[in-house]
């Protein structure tokens, strides 16, 4: 017996994306996102239970009975969905770029170089406003590249925006 037998299987490098990143120091969103987004959930399948039990009433067909059943269940699943789809957010800056992550069946993982960045808006709908949340998004110019960040408080999407704004424009000078 040597030393290789004793080592155990080769290890493999992990995939681009399996698991995120693990230099980087990732930033969660606030939890209260979870809240806006059953809130949004809740108000879609208010208006859609209203639309088909009044249709359900009138005509007495089955189907509308059996598509408020279906209604029910897939809002059971999103509302599972949507808490393990907030928290699967986050975001780290490093010394060049900004990356943020999101997705659970489709994990996506966005790299966007501060140089490469136009303009930075903060956003806030009633609901979020309601929350105490903003949300960060990025403008580069390529359309399919523009990133966000949602579910930050007020201050820290202020913070993150100054300071994206601040390297981008460092960065631009270099080019």
């Amino acid at each position: 017996m040597n030393a290789d037998d004793l080592a155990g299987p080769p290890t493999t490098p992990p995939g681009p994306l399996e698991p995120w990143p693990e230099t980087v120091r990732w930033q969660p969103i606030s939890r209260d996102l979870i809240w806006v987004e059953l809130i949004r959930l809740g108000i879609g399948l208010a208006v859609a239970l209203v639309v088909l039990g009044a249709a359900w009433a009138f005509s007495g067909h089955w189907l509308l009975g059996a598509a408020i059943g279906v209604s029910l269940l897939l809002s059971a699943w999103r509302t599972v969905t949507i808490v393990r789809a907030v928290r699967a957010w986050g975001y780290a800056e490093r010394d060049d770029d900004l990356l943020v992550r999101h997705g659970l069946l489709v994990r996506r993982l966005s790299i966007v170089p501060y140089s490469r960045m136009q303009f930075v808006d903060v956003s806030a709908g009633p609901l979020e406003r309601a929350f105490d949340l903003a949300t960060v998004q990025l403008h580069t110019a390529a359309a399919a590249s523009d990133a966000r960040v949602p579910g930050l408080r007020p201050a820290e999407a202020s913070r993150l925006r100054d300071r994206l704004t601040a390297l981008g424009e460092d960065r631009a000078e270099g080019l």
